[in-house]
Order: structure tokens, then C-alpha cells, then sequence
């Protein structure tokens, strides 16, 4: 398995099973309903709040590997679509898990060597600390959706 192969792996991991932690984002909140969704637990964000941030990154990535410009800003990343109903917040999910694995596949297909490159500008470094990055990310946002899960649940 090259490095590439493998990044997307461990991107897969982290958000459908399968990884060293044994935790994962689609296990977290395969029973967790919209209205525990969009609930907010003291000054903690709410769990849809967390799955957008930390998606937003993995849309950021897509963007670039398709070819595009890097033009997310951070700014940005908490601002989530309006979580309404049950229906909304499945189909939120479901949008989620295919922009992860369209992002592993494009991983995926992209040669090793480019892992190396400047991530669109320099100052972001190569590929291959962006894209673990995001991965890194989502670990520590787990937790929190762990905590804040666990948290709404014990306020029901």
C-alpha cells in the first residue's frame, strides 16, 4: 500500500470505522436524532456544529485536489446549514459521508510524489501535512462530539 492509499484509509477510518482508536464519526452519530443534533450544551458547540467544521476542511482539500483555489476561511467554518428537521439532518450526514469518500478517492488517485508539493500556497505547507491534518482534526472533534453527546443525553 503506497502513502497515498494510506492516507485515505486512515480519512476512512476516522469517519466510517475501521481505525487504530476504534472510534469513529459515523458510530458517534448513527443514533444521535436531530433535535440532539442542533442541541447546545453550555458554551459547547452543538454536534452539527462540530460535523460541519469538521468538514469543512475535507471540502476545502476536494477543492484543491479537483484543481480549484484553497479559498476557505476559517471564518467560515462554523457556519452550517439550518438543521430543521429529521429529514435535514440525514440528509446533512449523508452529504457529509460522500464528500469523505470523494475526498479518499481523489487521494487515492493522486500520485505519491505530489504528497510532497506546496498545498496550493507555501505558507499552508505540502500535501501530506494538510491532508493528515484533516485527519488529525477530525480525531480531536470526535472527542468533543463524544463529550457533547454524552452531555445531551444526560440533559434529556
Amino acid at each position: 500500500m503506497n502513502v497515498t492509499s494510506q492516507i485515505a484509509k486512515q480519512l476512512r477510518d476516522v469517519y466510517f470505522g475501521g481505525n487504530w482508536t476504534a472510534s469513529s464519526l459515523k458510530e458517534h452519530v448513527a443514533d444521535v436524532n436531530w433535535l440532539q443534533a442542533i442541541t447546545k450544551v453550555n458554551s459547547c458547540n452543538t454536534i452539527v456544529t462540530l460535523v460541519y467544521h469538521m468538514n469543512y476542511y475535507v471540502n476545502a482539500a476536494r477543492q484543491v485536489l479537483q484543481g480549484g483555489p484553497l479559498d476557505a476561511k476559517d471564518i467560515y467554518s462554523f457556519d452550517h446549514p439550518l438543521i430543521q428537521s429529521q429529514e435535514d439532518w440525514v440528509q446533512f450526514m449523508n452529504n457529509i459521508w460522500a464528500e469523505v469518500e470523494d475526498l479518499a478517492r481523489l487521494i487515492e488517485l493522486m500520485p505519491e510524489s505530489r504528497l510532497w508539493e506546496d498545498f496550493s500556497d507555501n505558507k499552508y505547507g505540502n500535501y501530506y501535512r494538510n491532508l493528515t491534518g484533516i485527519i488529525e482534526h477530525v480525531h480531536y472533534h470526535l472527542g468533543q462530539i463524544v463529550l457533547v453527546k454524552r452531555m445531551v443525553l444526560d440533559s434529556e
